[in-house]
């Protein structure tokens, strides 16, 4: 009779349905969660929100340089270079941004984000070592340089290599260039939820956390924005976009 192919003939290796089972569990777990689309900021506030409530946990040299940051941002002494010359974010900054912005998960082994603001760009490299603070120090740059690896559906991104001519927030939150950020990047329903762990000892006294969350708006497209655009899309419909130009205005 000739075999159908349903069961194995007599010279072919048998393997157990219980190793079948365990071999596609082992895959499902290390396979990659899809976050890949365009996702866009549920809300948006120029300072930056500590998760658990509270102010951003500064040490003395920490209030000593925000201090001189705000004074300089309002006698214009000191320019927000992300926002007059269009220079990138920073870690999270970047990530607080009123917004859209598009994550790609290829080629394999890398992860990308095109962020509309500014034409910023994250490369993220996924099982690869995070530099050395000291080998990164000499090329130093505004996104600093990111390694990434899954920890089931969650995206481990760790960064540094930041030069300090950037602020933690529009406010001018002061960071120096050891800072060290570790995101959290998880998929609930058709949210993206980024939880970002701050490490700078230089002037913080303790690492402390805040929170991210993106809606799914895979119904719109990136489009080019400079930050010296005068006219771009709408972001007034971003909680928090209306009350920040109020208070902005308020302040002129």
């Amino acid at each position: 009779m000739k075999s159908l192919g349903v069961f194995p003939s007599a010279n072919a290796s048998f393997v157990p349905l219980s190793l079948l089972f365990l071999a596609s569990a082992t895959v499902a777990a290390y396979a990659e969660a899809d976050i890949s689309g365009i996702w866009w900021a549920t809300t948006y506030s120029p300072k930056i929100r500590v998760l658990g409530g509270g102010d951003p946990p500064l040490n003395a040299a920490g209030q000593a340089q925000y201090q001189k940051n705000q004074t300089g941002l309002r006698d214009g002494s000191l320019i927000d270079k992300a926002r007059i010359i269009c220079a990138p974010d920073g870690v999270p900054r970047v990530l607080e941004t009123p917004y859209p912005f598009e994550l790609f998960q290829v080629p394999v082994g890398q992860v990308t984000m095109i962020h509309e603001l500014n034409h910023q760009l994250r490369v993220i490299p996924l099982n690869k070592p995070l530099g050395k603070y000291e080998d990164l120090a000499p090329f130093s740059n505004f996104n600093g340089y990111s390694a990434g690896h899954w920890e089931g559906d969650t995206l481990i991104v760790e960064t540094n290599g930041f030069n300090d001519e950037t602020f933690i927030d529009a406010s001018g939150l002061p960071h120096s260039d050891e800072l060290v950020t570790t995101e959290r990047i998880h998929k609930i329903g058709n949210q993206l939820e980024d939880v970002v762990t701050i490490h700078d000892p230089k002037f913080y006294t303790r690492d402390w956390q805040a929170r991210f969350v993106y809606d799914q708006r895979n119904d719109i497209r990136i489009e080019d924005y400079s930050c010296n655009d005068a006219v771009h899309r709408d972001i007034s419909g971003v909680k928090g976009v209306n009350e920040a130009r109020a208070a902005r205005a308020q302040r002129r």
